[in-house]
């Protein structure tokens, strides 16, 4: 999809909308996965949304989707070229929210 040009701060909250594209992202950081894997590794997505996500991530080109000849068909999907430029972004976004849950914490502790 094609946009006029946007903040990029807007355009990554556009590549990255939806509840679980950012848990897609860093679990495939770790490692290719398979459909079933991602649902395990984030039990409350839904079948639907986690499809759909894949997809936009696929469309924008930040994820791969591979899929094996065999019977039945594995697919696995993985971090593209492009997708692993993300990789410092997610890292950014867990340290800062692994500080804002201890800030949190620390505030109602007290």
């Amino acid at each position: 999809m094609i946009h006029k040009l946007e903040c990029p701060v807007e355009t990554i909250i556009h590549v990255l909308s939806g509840k679980w594209k950012p848990m897609i992202l860093w679990n495939l950081i770790q490692s290719n996965k398979r459909f079933n894997d991602l649902e395990k590794l984030i039990p409350d997505v839904s079948q639907k949304m986690l499809s759909q996500h894949l997809r936009d991530l696929e469309q924008e080109g930040i994820i791969d989707r591979t899929v094996y000849p065999t019977v039945p068909p594995k697919v696995e999907y993985s971090l593209s070229e492009y997708g692993k430029t993300l990789i410092p972004v997610a890292e950014v976004m867990c340290a800062w929210g692994e500080n804002h849950n201890k800030r949190k914490y620390e505030e109602s502790a007290s």
